[in-house]
C-alpha cells in the first residue's frame, strides 16, 4: 500500500515537469503527506491542470466523507471490477505527484521506517484515480485514491504492495480521456523497474503524521538499506 509520501519539489519546477501551470499555486514542502490531507494532482479535465485534492477517494454515491479514510489505495489488480473504482478508471484518472514514499519494515515486532525513492531524486507521478463529491452544504469536494501493485525487487523486504509509478512516457496515456478501454489502462499498472528505486531507513519521526521537517528523509545513523 502507499500510506504516506513526501513532496518537496519546487512548484515551478513541478509545472515544468508535469506540463501544467503552476501561476499562482502555494505549495510548501511536504515531508510526511497523509490521507484525508489535501495533495497535489494533474488532471486533464478542461486541459491538463494542477489541481489539489483530498486524498481519500469518496465515491458520488457516498453519504459521508468518512468512507474515503479507507479508500486511500486501490488494487490495480482489481480495479476495473470494484463499483468504487471502475468508473473513475476509465473516466477519471490522474497524476499524484511525489518524490519519494515510505513503508515500514517488520524487524521482529518494531517497524522500521523506509523512504523510497528514484535514483535520480526526481519527482515523479503516482498512477491516480480522483472523484467529485458533494458535501451536505453542497459543495463539490474532489478527492483522489493511489493505485497500486506488486512490489518490486526492492521493495519486497519491505512490503508486499507498492504504488504504482508512472514511467514518463506513460503519464500522457494514462491522463488521456480517449483512452477508455479497462484492459489497457489496467496493461500499465506496473511495479517499478528494480534498477531505478532505491531505500533507505529513515528516522521514527515519520510515524507521527504530524511530523514535517527536513529530517524525516535524511537517513538514519546505519546508513542506506541493502
Amino acid at each position: 500500500m502507499c500510506g504516506r509520501y513526501s513532496l518537496i519539489a519546487d512548484i515551478q519546477e513541478l509545472a515544468r515537469q508535469f506540463e501544467f501551470d503552476g501561476t499562482g499555486f502555494v505549495h510548501e514542502p511536504r515531508y510526511n503527506v497523509a490521507p484525508t490531507q489535501s495533495v497535489l494532482t494533474v488532471t486533464n479535465r478542461e486541459g491538463r491542470k494542477g489541481e489539489f485534492m483530498r486524498w481519500g477517494l469518496i465515491p458520488s454515491w457516498a453519504k459521508d466523507a468518512s468512507i474515503g479514510n479507507r479508500m486511500i489505495n486501490a488494487r490495480g489488480e482489481t480495479v476495473a471490477e470494484k463499483p468504487s473504482f471502475r468508473n473513475a478508471l476509465q473516466r477519471r484518472r490522474c497524476l499524484v505527484l511525489a518524490d519519494g514514499f515510505y513503508e515500514w519494515q517488520k524487524v521482529g515486532k518494531a517497524k522500521r521506517p523506509m523512504r523510497i525513492v528514484l535514483k535520480s531524486r526526481e519527482p515523479f507521478a503516482f498512477a491516480g484515480l480522483w472523484e467529485s463529491w458533494r458535501n451536505p452544504e453542497g459543495e463539490a469536494v474532489r478527492s483522489c485514491t493511489i493505485v497500486t501493485t506488486q512490489a518490486n525487487d526492492v521493495l519486497r523486504p519491505i512490503h508486499e504492495r507498492m504504488p504504482v509509478i508512472l514511467p514518463r512516457e506513460m503519464e500522457e496515456f494514462w491522463l488521456d480521456g480517449d483512452v477508455t478501454d479497462p484492459a489497457a489502462l489496467t496493461d500499465v499498472l506496473l511495479s517499478y523497474p528494480d534498477e531505478s528505486v532505491e531505500a533507505y531507513e529513515v528516522s521514527s519521526l515519520v510515524n507521527k503524521a504530524t511530523n514535517n521537517s527536513p529530517d524525516l528523509i535524511v537517513p538514519a545513523p546505519q546508513g542506506l538499506f541493502g
